[in-house]
């Protein structure tokens, strides 16, 4: 029998050893206020799940943001967590100036869409993934992972948009592409149709009869964070 030590984060050689899934579904974010913070994020847009209330001391409400797997619950003791300590929530978007713009319809304050300073990290802003410096705008060459914008509930719970277009490699299933929802879709499909004008300009300019091949083998590729056609 082996005794070599095997690391939490290394993948078991045991191969009768089965793999559970274990899939990520519900943070707690701790509030004051419930029914505040109902109001909060109802006007986000977000589906209601559920609100359950004892009548003896407790009550659990369930969020669940458009497009996402993963839900929230706050409520009456539920979480010994202080109000407003959770920090650093991210929702990740397709289009980050069209989340923003959503939310500003519906009435709530969010910073102006920002990006990394290129390899600085110590600043004076708000910390987020790349640090404490923020620099207005979104990433010059709009790359994945490079464009931010915040917000807070009235608590001081902290949320950011983190746009993401293409994954890196070995994120996503190359074998099971899914959108979230018909505005990713219609955001992956003006990516598709930009690149393959590009496409059909370096092969001469004719109409490329097998375009919609293209455009899926596009999609799966970038989604999945392959190497792009051209």
């Amino acid at each position: 029998m082996s005794t070599k030590p095997v690391r939490a984060n290394e993948p078991a050689s045991d191969a009768g050893v089965a793999r559970v899934d274990m899939k990520f579904e519900i943070v707690v974010i701790p509030v004051s206020d419930v029914d505040r913070a109902k109001e909060f994020y109802g006007r986000l847009g977000w589906r209601l799940d559920a609100d359950y209330d004892s009548g003896k001391d407790f009550r659990v409400i369930q969020f669940t943001p458009p497009g996402s797997g993963c839900s929230i619950i706050f409520g009456k003791n539920v979480t010994p967590a202080a109000p407003g300590s959770s920090q650093g929530l991210y929702l990740i978007v397709s289009d980050i100036e069209a989340a923003r713009d959503g939310l500003l319809g519906r009435g709530v304050e969010i910073s102006k869409v920002f990006h990394d300073a290129a390899g600085v990290y110590a600043g004076t802003d708000e910390p987020y993934l790349f640090g404490r410096a923020r620099v207005s705008g979104p990433d010059a060459e709009h790359r994945s992972y490079r464009s931010f914008a915040s917000f807070h509930d009235p608590d001081g719970n902290g949320w950011l948009f983190q746009e993401i277009t293409a994954r890196l490699p070995g994120r996503i299933d190359p074998a099971a592409t899914t959108f979230a929802s018909a505005n990713d879709l219609a955001s992956a499909f003006r990516r598709a149709a930009a690149a393959h004008g590009e496409h059909e300009k370096r092969t001469g300019g004719q109409r490329d009869e097998n375009w919609s091949d293209w455009y899926a083998a596009y999609m799966v590729a970038e989604q999945a964070g392959a190497e792009l056609p051209q």
